[in-house]
């Protein structure tokens, strides 16, 4: 009996093409990261002057007004809406002054629970200045 069962072997590769699939997976790694990583190549610029910047800096002072909330969730807006403190920016893309802290503010109101959209503004705990990002990080306008 020993002789009719059959020995099952999974295929070996050869070191090319091990190595063909090593880089493959690399690539399609990399791919991914610069996927979800748009913010990489953010231009940051030192005054606002484009549309939103005066709906930015209107929330600016209301986020002020509120102390800047540093936890994550839904606050009141002075209108009966909501807007949404995101907690703490992490600036991982280096975009923002290296070794501050920094908080990320929705700039319009909504709904509470709405989903959110792209308009945010960051401000530098450690300094006080304030960024506008109309585009969630791609780009930072100083106000």
């Amino acid at each position: 009996m020993e002789g009719s069962l059959l020995t099952l072997r999974r295929p070996q590769l050869s070191w090319a093409k091990r190595f063909a699939v090593l880089i493959a997976a690399i690539a399609s790694v990399l791919s991914v990261s610069a996927v979800n990583s748009p913010a990489a190549n953010a231009a940051v610029y030192s005054s606002c002057s484009i549309d939103g910047c005066s709906d930015a800096a209107s929330a600016n002072s209301t986020w002020s007004d509120l102390g800047y909330p540093t936890a994550r969730g839904w606050y009141d807006w002075p209108d009966g809406e909501c807007s949404y403190a995101g907690g703490e920016f992490y600036n991982n893309d280096g975009q923002l002054p290296s070794g501050d802290t920094f908080y990320e503010y929705d700039v319009y109101p909504r709904t509470c629970g709405a989903h959110r959209d792209a308009y945010r503004i960051v401000v530098d705990s450690d300094t006080g200045v304030v960024w506008y990002s109309p585009d969630h990080y791609t780009d930072f306008y100083q106000l």
